[in-house]
């Protein structure tokens, strides 16, 4: 079987008369992006929250973050988008779930969206949190008591500046994640990269070409985030502190 290439189909006009669909596909990468950047803000600040909780010595505490933890991270993603889509405006009041029912698209569907990817993911962050804040050396935040700190201001000043250092790669590949999830939104309805392809080969029956040019998108994409990460984490590098606790472990 021979399929036939044609590149040129990216730049004949989209069915819905608004450019090209390269365009299309472009425009489909903001709403990746939008909705990216929006549940990763959510997932940091809840994540961050979370696993710092998670190390404190309050046990009820502790108890609680690791309940959220497991209960979000062993449900599959698209069951939790559904549940955020589908079953969130029923278990609401009436008036709120019928305004959630009724916000226009595409924003009925970005909504749930940003929300579940943003839970689903700050309970990853939540991990990588707790783990870089009990991968730090006990002295730290004896160190911190014994300048008469208390416990929040030793976790805001000595102990999470270093954790979020030593994990910051870590986050990259969840910040990359997060953009590649957003695909997942497509199920409910929300057209972003992957849901414009998709569109684009049932408009144009040329879905290699389609997936092909989402594909390098994607790729592109990321590359940009990890050149970027790779920047920061230089720029806020502590000089030996990754070093000498790999030294001390062995």
């Amino acid at each position: 079987m021979n399929y036939n290439w044609n590149w040129g189909i990216l730049l004949q006009p989209e069915p819905g008369g608004a450019g090209s669909y390269l365009h299309y596909l472009i425009v489909g990468l903001g709403w990746t992006l939008a909705t990216a950047l929006a549940a990763w803000v959510i997932a940091l600040a809840i994540g961050a929250i979370v696993g710092t909780l998670r190390t404190t010595p309050l046990k009820w505490i502790v108890r609680l973050g690791n309940g959220y933890v497991e209960i979000f991270r062993n449900v599959p993603l698209i069951v939790q988008m559904f549940l955020w889509y589908f079953v969130l405006p029923e278990l609401l009041p009436r008036a709120l779930g019928d305004w959630m029912k009724q916000i226009p698209p595409p924003w009925g569907s970005y909504l749930p969206a940003v929300l579940c990817l943003g839970i689903y993911t700050s309970v990853r962050v939540a991990e990588q949190v707790r783990a870089g804040i009990q991968s730090l050396p006990r002295g730290q935040a004896m160190a911190g008591t014994a300048l008469g700190l208390t416990l929040p201001q030793t976790y805001r000043f000595v102990l999470l500046p270093m954790a979020l250092r030593i994990v910051l790669p870590p986050l990259t590949s969840e910040f990359l994640n997060i953009v590649k999830n957003s695909s997942v939104a497509l199920t409910i309805g929300l057209l972003e990269l992957t849901g414009r392809a998709r569109a684009m080969q049932e408009f144009s029956f040329q879905v290699f070409e389609a997936f092909a040019a989402a594909t390098v998108i994607y790729l592109l994409t990321n590359l940009v985030v990890v050149f970027g990460m790779r920047t920061l984490e230089r720029r806020v590098r502590v000089p030996g502190l990754i070093g000498a606790q790999q030294a001390g472990a062995h």
